[in-house]
């Protein structure tokens, strides 16, 4: 189940990062294709999801 949640939190954080990006990037004078922003939000989300599994993990073992 921890894998399930952290994706769950990954999966919707994703969502959100790529709309910000939309959003924020061209108040900075980054423009960039959406399909960027995609992959951009995809890097970061798999560097999220390996970070929440692990720290799941982390913390089950401390408990």
């Amino acid at each position: 189940m921890s894998m399930v949640e952290a994706a769950a939190n990954v999966v919707i954080g994703y969502g959100i990062a790529v709309a910000t990006q939309v959003v924020v990037f061209p108040i900075f004078g980054i423009h960039i294709t959406l399909a960027d922003d995609l992959a951009i939000g995809l890097v970061f989300a798999v560097v999220s999801l390996a970070r929440g599994f692990m720290l799941r993990r982390v913390f089950e073992r401390l408990r």
